[in-house]
């Protein structure tokens, strides 16, 4: 039997005056747009991983050959930077 005037199981809350609720409310809104933020950092990260991670894999194909044999380069790099860099600005 529990002994009076000891807390055993408070319920999970504690009572705040409306100060202390509007700064519980204004920092949840910030965790909340900061989880956002991360969430949409971590998947422009993942899409400029996965489009890096096929040229390395190209690149590092065939280590035995001396030369890599590379038709219209300059295009196909110039349409990869402009890939990357709407990765970067989040413009997929």
């Amino acid at each position: 039997m529990a002994e009076q005037g000891h807390d055993f199981f408070d319920f999970g809350f504690s009572a705040v005056d409306i100060n202390e609720l509007e700064e519980l409310q204004e920092k949840d809104k910030q965790i909340q747009s900061a989880s956002g933020e991360a969430a949409g950092l971590q998947e422009r990260l993942e899409d400029v991983y996965n489009a890096i991670q096929p040229l390395l894999n190209n690149l590092k194909s065939d280590p035995n050959k001396d030369y890599i044999y590379w038709k219209d380069r300059l295009p196909k790099i110039e349409a990869f930077e402009a890939h990357l860099a709407k990765l970067y600005y989040g413009k997929k």
